[in-house]
């Protein structure tokens, strides 16, 4: 994709370089998991396909775990995007689809825990404050970028904010940031379910 930073292209694989991530807009060569900061899952590596567990494929599905190191000294909050990166189906020019936003995370090492409910969440793509379950369409791989960003500055937003709000008011105050990709394929397990539920 056209206008993707050079400096973020060594860490985002190719179908998911779309230039309207958070990150894109937001981060910088020098931001960029410096001090070490880091953002991991137990659940998946980057790169890995997201556990059914926390997609649509199944009923009970709920976020991901997710792990952080510490960010620089000063760091007075850190908070959390994710995005489907793939960008299909989406006009020229559009944001991706926004699946998660969260702040109000203390600005120290720390973790959200599988189905955590976060402190802070705004308004997803289809505008409520859950995880917005991954749902690609049968045989088709979409990619999500989970990224993290450390402000030097409380954010003072109403919670149920949405994605353009949150990044107006991170403009100019990130001190560093991390991302981690995941991908799900749709469709993959339904026949699976199917012959499991015959079974029993």
């Amino acid at each position: 994709m056209s206008d993707f930073p050079g400096w973020l292209a060594p860490h985002v694989p190719a179908p998911a370089r779309h230039p309207g991530l958070a990150i894109a807009k937001l981060g910088a060569a020098q931001t960029l998991a410096r001090g070490g900061f880091a953002l991991t899952s137990p659940a998946f590596r980057s790169g890995e396909e997201l556990d059914a567990s926390f997609t649509a494929a199944e009923e009970d599905a709920v976020a991901p775990p997710l792990e952080w190191s510490a960010p620089p000294p000063g760091t007075q909050e850190l908070v959390l995007v994710v995005e489907d990166a793939s960008g299909i189906g989406t006009k020229a020019g559009a944001d991706p689809a926004c699946h998660w936003l969260v702040w109000g995370l203390a600005g120290q090492r720390g973790k959200l825990l599988e189905g955590e409910v976060p402190p802070r969440t705004g308004k997803n793509a289809v505008g409520n404050s859950d995880w917005l379950l991954p749902d690609p369409p049968e045989g088709e791989t979409r990619h999500y970028l989970f990224q993290l960003f450390a402000t030097e500055l409380p954010l003072v937003l109403m919670p149920g904010a949405g994605r353009a709000e949150l990044l107006a008011s991170l403009q100019g105050s990130i001190t560093a940031c991390a991302v981690l990709h995941a991908t799900f394929t749709g469709g993959g397990e339904d026949e699976d379910a199917a012959w499991e539920d015959d079974d029993f």
